[in-house]
Order: structure tokens, then sequence, then C-alpha cells
């Protein structure tokens, strides 16, 4: 395996250029434990000056419901990587949407539906979804892009509250198109073979 050492500005202009000439309303996931927000937010703009209008979602706006989010206690690894995200609610009103996408479904502040209004998508607009965890759910996408950390870096950018989470990502093993290297986000470098 060889690996390009890039820039954020680099690895954001990489993408856009594989991004762009997909065809018709594109469909982008970007997993990983950490920076994937980030990394979503920062390909709107250029994506938007090249003609690819793009709807931002992230997974944390599509949580489940409490009472099932956490029905086997707030610390369990198992849930959070299993039952924590609405994946079916994802799919149906994000990726598999058409013309409209729903931003979010839950506000897990509130534990209540979001009640976010639908933004419609022309026909080269781009779905970028950001979020953890999602490339063993058979998800529909175009282009799926992977921030890999080491188990060293996982555990060191964990918040010590969330430190719970890290053995859900003992057995992941997410194939995607893009695969980078993301241990320092300053300096990724882009897996190539």
């Amino acid at each position: 395996m060889k690996v390009r050492p890039l820039s954020q500005e680099t690895l954001v202009s990489e993408l856009v250029q594989r991004i762009v000439p997909l065809p018709g309303r594109a469909r982008v996931i970007i997993d990983g434990a950490f920076g994937t927000g980030e990394l979503a937010d920062a390909l709107v703009e250029p994506l938007r000056t090249l003609g690819r209008p793009a709807v931002r979602v992230s997974t944390t706006d599509f949580l489940r419901p409490a009472s099932l989010r956490l029905e086997h206690g707030r610390t369990d690894p198992y849930s959070y990587r299993h039952d924590w995200f609405d994946f079916g609610g994802l799919q149906r009103e994000v990726l598999d949407s058409g013309d409209k996408v729903l931003p979010s479904l839950w506000n897990a502040a509130t534990d209540r539906a979001s009640r976010a209004d639908y933004v419609e998508l022309p026909d080269s607009g781009v779905v970028l979804v950001d979020g953890t965890l999602l490339l063993d759910r058979w998800l529909p996408a175009d282009l799926t892009v992977h921030l890999w950390l080491s188990p060293a870096a996982l555990r060191r950018r964990t918040d010590p509250d969330l430190q719970w989470t890290i053995p859900a990502y003992d057995d992941y093993e997410p194939v995607a198109d893009v695969n980078v290297r993301y241990d320092h986000p300053e300096r990724p470098g882009l897996v190539v073979s």
C-alpha cells in the first residue's frame, strides 16, 4: 500500500475532482470517527462554484429515539454501533429520496422529530453525508470516502467521556472508493493502489 501525503486543501481538491464528473444527482458518503463533518463542509463551496450545488447531511441528525438508542445503557459499544443511528431513515429520506432531501430527522437534545423541511436537490446536485460507522450498512452511494485513524489516534482523539465507544470500531473494516489516513488532519495521506 502506498500513501501519498497531502494538505487538507489538496485533499478537498482531489475529492472535488472525483465528485464533479459523477452523473446526475450524486450521493457521497464521508465516513470516519473524526473530521467527517469538517471535510464535508469544506467540499460544499468548491462544488457549488463548479456547478454542483451540495446539500449537507450528518448522521448526528439521524439518531434513533433515546428509548431505542439507550435501551442497553448509555455506554454500550455494541448499541452505539448497531442501534444509535437511523440508517433506514437516512437511506429513505436522503440517499434514495430523489429531488427532495430531508436534512435532519431527529433532534437529540429534545429527543423529538426535528420537523425539518425538505430541501430541493437539482439534477446536478450532490448530497454529502458524513458520519461514523456508515460503510458496512450497504447504503447506496456514488462515491465513498473513509477517514482512517490508527487505534492510538482514535484513543487520543476520543473525548474521555466517550472512550466507551472505541470498542465499536474493533472489527469495523470499511471498504471505500477513497481511503485517507487521517491521524493528522492537517497532513492527511491518500491511499493509492
